[in-house]
């Protein structure tokens, strides 16, 4: 597989930097032949600004086999899109934030659905969660949870909902929550949010 990044083992080990935390959250920096950017070829993004993760460098791959069409919507001007949305702080260390087909828009404003899974999975009685968007009249999407409870827990909207506006901003929280025995995932073990898009497009919950 194409190596990207790399955290090394001396930012694992070093605890004075004011951010070693961050960067422990991180996938490290660009390795020496990769050149990592955020935005677009012709628009790159400053530190700190998240956008879609753009890499190019001897082991960017030149193309899609025999598809042009996917090779072109891919790659541009030699930068692989890899559709993860991402933010380079001012040392070049790179944190992921999600996938760019996942990121919720609601009035107007992303809403990354990692941040509130993340959010929600503080709570104890949360075992796993998935975050997407559900279309909306008024807002263009809302956010949406589904909750797995752990063993023998049970665990409310409401207190759900609590826990989120302590910990994210209130625009972000669920509008709705749905509990569930378990999530669709691949044989990988990856949670497939297209499958629950298709249960709130067909009322299944």
């Amino acid at each position: 597989p194409m190596a990207i990044t790399a955290l090394s083992r001396a930012d694992v080990a070093d605890r004075s930097h004011p951010r070693w935390r961050d960067r422990l959250a991180s996938v490290g920096r660009a390795q020496s032949v990769v050149e990592v950017a955020i935005g677009a070829p012709d628009a790159r993004l400053p530190a700190g600004e998240i956008g879609e993760i753009i890499v190019r460098g001897l082991p960017v791959m030149p193309g899609y086999w025999q598809n042009p069409e996917a090779s072109a919507k891919t790659l541009v001007d030699g930068w692989l899109l890899t559709g993860d949305m991402g933010v380079l702080d001012d040392d070049g260390y790179l944190t992921l934030k999600d996938r760019s087909k996942d990121v919720i828009i609601s009035g107007g404003t992303n809403i990354y659905p990692r941040e509130v899974e993340e959010a929600l999975l503080t709570h104890d009685a949360v075992h796993e969660v998935s975050v997407i968007g559900r279309a909306s009249h008024d807002w263009g999407e809302d956010v949406v949870a589904f909750v797995v409870a752990g063993p023998g827990k049970a665990v409310s909207a409401a207190e759900l909902d609590a826990h989120c506006l302590a910990q994210i901003a209130r625009f972000k929280r669920p509008k709705a929550y749905f509990f569930v025995p378990d999530l669709p995932k691949s044989n990988y073990g990856k949670i497939l949010k297209r499958e629950l898009r298709r249960l709130l497009e067909e009322g299944e919950t």
